[in-house]
């Protein structure tokens, strides 16, 4: 049974990723048939973040009330519901108004999945679900440009993904009894108080955690968004050529998962991370150097992005450790809204400084976040070292 469930979790980070891609990819044909603005797209994400927030405060007491194995598969089964919805729309109204069970059920699944492998397994399996969600988030741009080249379009995309949604939701619903023996294994969970977001938000080190993980997810989704239009605006290279070097940097957060993974039970969450951030200052330090050659640019973005693969797993992997079991899932909620937090509104704000300033500062404000991040795990490593401190 053990088997069967790591099986399920790893297959249900691929399912998280699949549906991630897929707006980007198909928006350029989709508003061209239904005349909507270049920013449309903007508006649609901003909403979806926003029921991804929502549903990851709520999740505590969702997991609590329902089991994680029955929120997943709800919350799967919401996505593939509103991926198929996309595939009949006929204007951005319409997909707004699907983006938000869409976002609600993303949501879901993304904080009960990274609580409950936190809890249950080890450093290893969490960067290795987490690059299993890269490859989700890889295939499904590519099942939208073969839709896009045949007959069936980017609506053929949305409902070939929301097919594989429906499966996975399916296979979900029929091996609950495999989460519930596994839960019904961790009594500490059980027989304790919840402490529910607001009482999350005042124990001591959540403030910092959650001010790291907003930081990190800036760096992460600022690089994803601006990387190109700064090589094309600021280096003169053709958007052919910089959409190349921006895939280095998903290459080495990808990539360097897979390998973290090898390693990261014998070196630690907290080592990971110090380690990781500091390879990020590195990369972004080599993006910064003023030469007339890109090649060292690039190989900063891969550097980066190599930098970048350790945190994010580990910041949720050291919930339980740093909080206790009992908490973790109220936390690893707030951590996911703050996440999604950095990734839909810190973005834009490096768009203000590019549009009213200059897009060259584009490596500066990734350093800054980069020192901000560093500073509030450290923050926090002092904070459970007095607490460790005062147990004794």
């Amino acid at each position: 049974m053990a088997s069967l469930l790591i099986a399920l979790i790893y297959v249900a980070f691929i399912s998280l990723g699949l549906p991630d891609s897929l707006l980007g990819a198909a928006w350029p044909v989709v508003r061209l048939e239904f005349g909507a603005e270049l920013s449309g797209a903007g508006v649609i994400a901003m909403i979806t973040s926003g029921g991804t927030i929502v549903s990851s405060l709520l999740s505590d007491r969702m997991n609590r009330r329902f089991g994680t194995g029955m929120v997943t598969a709800v919350s799967v089964l919401m996505t593939a519901v509103a991926l198929f919805g996309f595939s009949l729309t006929k204007s951005v109204l319409a997909m707004c108004v699907l983006a938000i069970p869409y976002g609600l059920g993303a949501g879901g699944v993304d904080a009960a999945l990274n609580n409950y492998v936190a809890i249950h397994y080890s450093a290893r399996h969490m960067s290795w679900l987490h690059c299993f969600w890269g490859l989700g988030a890889s295939i499904s741009p590519y099942i939208m440009s073969v839709c896009l080249n045949s007959q069936v379009g980017w609506r053929g995309g949305y409902v070939t993904v929301s097919v594989i949604q429906l499966v996975l939701a399916l296979t979900f619903f029929a091996t609950l009894f495999v989460w519930k023996q596994n839960q019904s294994s961790d009594p500490q969970i059980e027989d304790e108080k919840p402490v529910g977001v607001i009482g999350a938000l005042k124990i001591e080190g959540v403030p910092y955690v959650l001010i790291a993980f907003l930081c990190y997810c800036t760096i992460e989704a600022t690089t994803g968004l601006w990387i190109s239009s700064y090589y094309v605006e600021h280096k003169g290279i053709t958007p052919e050529v910089a959409a190349g070097y921006a895939s280095a940097f998903y290459l080495g957060l990808t990539g360097g998962r897979f390998i973290i993974g090898f390693i990261a039970d014998r070196v630690g969450d907290k080592n990971l991370i110090r380690v990781g951030m500091s390879v990020v200052c590195v990369g972004i330090a080599m993006i910064m150097i003023p030469v007339e050659s890109c090649t060292l640019s690039r190989v900063g973005l891969l550097v980066t992005g190599l930098g970048c693969a350790p945190v994010y797993p580990s910041i949720i992997h050291a919930t339980p450790i740093n909080f206790g079991k009992v908490n973790s899932q109220a936390i690893v909620g707030i951590q996911m809204a703050s996440a999604y937090v950095g990734c839909t509104f810190m973005p834009p704000v490096f768009g203000m400084v590019a549009n009213y300033i200059d897009i060259s500062l584009f490596p500066y404000f990734l350093m800054l976040f980069a020192v901000m991040t560093i500073v509030m795990t450290e923050l926090l490593n002092n904070e459970m070292a007095k607490k460790q401190k005062e147990h004794l």
